[in-house]
């Protein structure tokens, strides 16, 4: 099955922010502790093989299960792509970001949960291994909205993550600038924007008539 992922901005300040990004932090340092394991043994041949190996790991850096399953198969993911292009997995370092996600689809998504109003209740873990709950308000397109109510109102699987894009300081109050990302089945994307898209004049038709066959052209003044 193929999988299609929205990307809804958001920006946060406060206690929220500083819930994220701890949580983002802990997730990164989580994927190079079991990445710099991963490089010093046999590996697992199978997702749940990469989970029993490394869950405990990833799991005392991270006490959320499915934070510390989606370090790891970011991992696994990383060690499938060396092994199909041919680089040598020991020698892959990651590149600097700050995100957390879940392993895998799930309905509803336990940790990044999607509510009916299109905002997010987002399950955080701070320095201390506590944890906590912080609500995130994304910017909705309104094409995004009526899918998003599906995905709720059909009990649609789907896989949450958040990425932080830049934070900083202003007036001595901490702010996150970052995306929800939220990951479905690319057939409920299409079925629903097959369905709901209107036109509104911006779809242009031609018609070419040949002897042998006749062509249609569609262009899309929208795009």
């Amino acid at each position: 099955m193929d999988y299609l992922t929205i990307r809804l901005p958001f920006n946060v300040d406060g206690g929220v922010a500083k819930e994220l990004l701890s949580t983002a932090w802990l997730f990164r340092i989580t994927t190079h502790r079991v990445l710099t394991i991963a490089k010093q043994q046999v590996l697992p041949g199978t997702k749940i093989g990469w989970k029993n190996a490394f869950r405990g790991i990833a799991y005392r850096v991270i006490p959320n299960r499915r934070y510390a399953d989606g370090a790891i198969i970011l991992v696994m993911g990383v060690y499938e792509s060396c092994r199909a292009l041919g680089i040598d997995f020991r020698s892959v370092e990651l590149s600097d970001w700050l995100m957390f996600q879940q392993s895998e689809l799930e309905y509803p998504a336990k940790s990044i949960t999607l509510k009916q109003n299109h905002e997010f209740h987002v399950t955080t873990v701070r320095y201390d291994g506590s944890t906590g709950r912080v609500v995130v308000k994304p910017t909705v397109p309104r094409n995004y909205r009526e899918l998003l109510d599906t995905v709720i109102t059909e009990h649609v699987k789907y896989m949450g993550r958040v990425v932080i894009t830049d934070y900083g300081v202003r007036n001595n109050r901490l702010w996150v600038h970052g995306k929800v990302h939220i990951t479905i089945p690319l057939d409920v994307y299409y079925e629903h924007m097959a369905r709901h898209r209107r036109n509104a004049g911006k779809l242009i038709g031609g018609v070419d008539v040949n002897t042998d066959r006749v062509n249609l052209a569609i262009v899309d003044e929208g795009l």
